[in-house]
Order: structure tokens, then sequence, then C-alpha cells
């Protein structure tokens, strides 16, 4: 009997452990969450999810398989707390063990427009396919076959005097597999990607965050059962299948236009034009990065996402931009050993930011870690310097990179020009 009283004891102990701790975290994402919505950071810039709280029994799998951290647990049920770092590409879902969250667009207050597609991936407009996220489909192993499917509807509908069989933007997942099937197929086919790197969003996942939880059929190559496996694998798994393949891709190639021609479209660059039968759309839905516009904007030191802080050890850097990803790439970079970072925004305070970002910054730049330049604008980017008017004057500093964090055109004018319908979602898959 006192056997019963001690394991009794012990369990209400535990138990008192563990509630104690529950509140303690509870309180913590309740004010993160809180932060969030007084910052304007809780709306989610497209796929997301949402837990269904009936189903939803509070495990946290989700938050820990988040490379975002965008997700907490709330009073028991999983909540988007960080929402506009959310990219959507599903890990949160394949890791709920109890299948409560499903991937969305849009909310109840703001909707999203998602092109309407046929069941082959076609547009309204025969000849134009989506694949991906751009389509609705932020999940790497789904975003893989549809990739290969709308090719498997495109080899239907080659031939001509075109220069190529399809013209391919964007190498994601999406894009990535219709280049295999179109070799496969022995298609003409053309890749075009706008940055300098492959893998599409899941290139800027932080490092050795989860990357692909689903194995994923590959034409050529078969089926992939990775599992669980980490961005460098998968990224490092892709240039591999680069290297076997053969498969051309075009980096730092910037579509900008389509137009119809006979039999087929001319699609726009800003290296030059092709004449293509069909047209895939793989690329994400965050659009083309917003850029400065100024001489020497071109030069390979210029990126437009922080991928690894470590990189600049040692480096002068210019970050240019007034929200979140601009302040944390500065901080982030000003951590590192014999950096000299320079933060630029053209307007005269910062808004729309969180309230710890907006401390380290100041401790940073009381550390004299960054220079934090309000109402200055780039002027010029050179080979070892940078050119910004600020103060009234043009002054050039000593530059080895520049990260420019001014957000994203996203392409639906240019989809819409062409003829493509969309439908608005709020709230729904």
């Amino acid at each position: 009997m006192n056997y019963l009283y001690l394991y009794a004891a012990i369990a209400v102990v535990v138990m008192a452990f563990y509630i104690r701790r529950q509140k303690r975290a509870n309180t913590s994402t309740v004010a993160e969450l809180q932060e969030s919505i007084a910052s304007g950071l809780n709306e989610p810039p497209s796929l997301h999810p949402v837990a269904d709280p009936t189903l939803c029994m509070g495990s946290g799998a989700c938050v820990k398989a988040c490379p975002e951290n965008a997700l907490g647990v709330v009073n028991g049920k999983a909540v988007l707390i960080n929402a506009a770092h959310c990219i959507g590409h599903g890990a949160c879902m394949a890791a709920c063990p109890v299948e409560a969250i499903k991937l969305v667009f849009g909310t109840e207050k703001r909707g999203i427009d998602i092109p309407q597609i046929s069941p082959g991936f076609e547009t309204n407009v025969p000849g134009i396919f989506i694949a991906g996220e751009l389509g609705g489909m932020g999940l790497i192993r789904k975003a893989a076959e549809q990739g290969r499917q709308a090719i498997e509807s495109i080899r239907k509908k080659t031939g001509g005097q075109a220069d190529f069989d399809v013209v391919i933007v964007g190498c994601g997942p999406a894009g990535l597999s219709a280049g295999l099937s179109s070799i496969q197929h022995k298609l003409r086919y053309k890749i075009i990607e706008q940055e300098d790197s492959l893998g599409g969003a899941v290139y800027h996942y932080p490092r050795q965050k989860i990357a692909m939880t689903a194995p994923v059929e590959l034409a050529i190559i078969g089926k992939v059962k990775f599992g669980e496996v980490s961005k460098e694998v998968l990224l490092e798994f892709w240039l591999g299948v680069v290297k076997k393949t053969g498969l051309q891709i075009g980096f730092r190639e910037r579509m900008e236009a389509i137009e119809r021609a006979d039999g087929g479209f001319v699609v726009r660059t800003d290296r030059g034009s092709y004449t293509a039968r069909n047209v895939l759309l793989s690329m994400g839905r965050r659009g083309t990065p917003r850029k400065l516009d100024v001489p020497g904007e071109e030069s390979a030191k210029v990126a437009y996402r922080l991928i690894d802080p470590e990189q600049y050890k040692g480096q002068a850097v210019l970050v240019v931009g007034g929200g979140d990803s601009a302040l944390e790439a500065a901080i982030a970079i000003s951590e590192q050993e014999d950096t000299d970072v320079i933060l630029s925004y053209r307007s005269e305070a910062f808004s729309r930011v969180k309230q710890k970002n907006r401390i380290l910054l100041e401790q940073q730049e009381k550390n004299g870690r960054i220079r934090v330049m309000l109402k200055s604008k780039v002027e010029m980017i050179h080979e070892k310097q940078v050119e910004i008017h600020y103060n009234g004057e043009s002054q050039k500093y000593p530059n080895d990179a520049v990260i420019v964090c001014a957000g994203g055109l996203l392409p639906t004018p240019l989809l819409q020009k062409i003829g493509i319908q969309f439908a608005t979602k709020f709230g729904t898959a």
C-alpha cells in the first residue's frame, strides 16, 4: 500500500511539473503570436497550414517539423504564430500524427489568387501549363509529380517550327522533374531560372532543416526513397542528378513576358527570346525579387536572400531593406567575425518588423557592429565599393557583398496579361 502512495506522489509531482512547463510554453507562444499580430506579420503570404481544432491533440510534432518556426501550440492546439515566415512546404502536415493539418491559400479576410488548371495541368490558355507552388502545391513530392505529369500532357502537343517543344520557367522540384521527363521523352526543352541556384524555395530553407518527408518518382532516375532529408542532402542529390543526366539549366535568366505566336508562344527574358510550342510555369509564388535598378546590380556579389551568414566572415556587406528579412540578415552577418555591415533603408523608420529584431538591431548598432542608414538610397554598385546617397550627399563605402531584401513582384499580373484565369481562395485548398 505504501508503494501505491509513493507511485501516486511521483505521478502527481511529474504531472505538476508537466503542467507548469506547458503553461510557461503556452505563455511564451501566446506572447510571440501577439507580437506577430501587433507587427502586422500575421498574414501568410501563400500556401500555409491550418489545424482542425477538433482533431489536433497538441503533440507539437508539427512545431518541431517546421523549418521556419512558424507554428506553435496555444492552449493545446497548433496555431500559425509567425505567418509571414511560412513558405508552405508542408513538413508540418506530414509530421502530424492525427492528420489534423491541411494546407490552404488565403484567409477569411485576405484572399489569394490561384490559377485555374485542368487535371493535365494546362491553364485555360492552351499550351500554357502550371505545376508546383504557383499552382497551389508547395509539397516537394507532389510538385515533382506535377512537373512529370505536365510533361506527359505536353508531349502530346509537340512538333512545329518553334525553337523548343517546351520552355520551363523555374527549376524548383516541379521544374527539375519536368526537365528530366523532357529528356526521357526526347523533347526539345529549355529551363530558365532567375536565380543562380536550383531547388527553388528549398534552396532558401535554413541550414540542416528537413526538406522532404516522402519518396518521389523522377523520370530517368526512378523512385527516390529519401524519407526525411535535410536541405543540404537534397540539394546535393539534385546537383548529382543534373550532372548525371546532363540536364541543361539557364541560370540568372528572368522571364519578362510571354506572347502568343503562330502555333505557340514567344518567351522573352532579360537575355533574349525563344519560341516554344508550350510553356510550363514552375516558379514559386513569391515572384521575382524586387531590384534596386542601379548600375552594377548585375554583379555576382549581389544576392536577394541571405542563405548562410558564415560565408560573409571578414567582409564588408551592404544589406538593403526595412523588413524583418533585412534586419535579420544584417544582424546575422554582424555576428560573424570581422564583418563590416551597413543597413540601408529608404524610409525614415522601420515599420512592420518584430520588436525583438528592433532591439537586436539597436544593440548591434550601439556596439558598432552595424551602421544603420535611414532615408538612404543606393546609387551604384562597384566591384569593391558601393555608392550611397545619405545625409544629402553621395559617398562611397568599401564593399564585398550586397544583399537586397526588398520583397518580390508577384507573377499574377504577367499571367493575367497572357489571359490565364484565376480563382480567389479564402482559406481553402
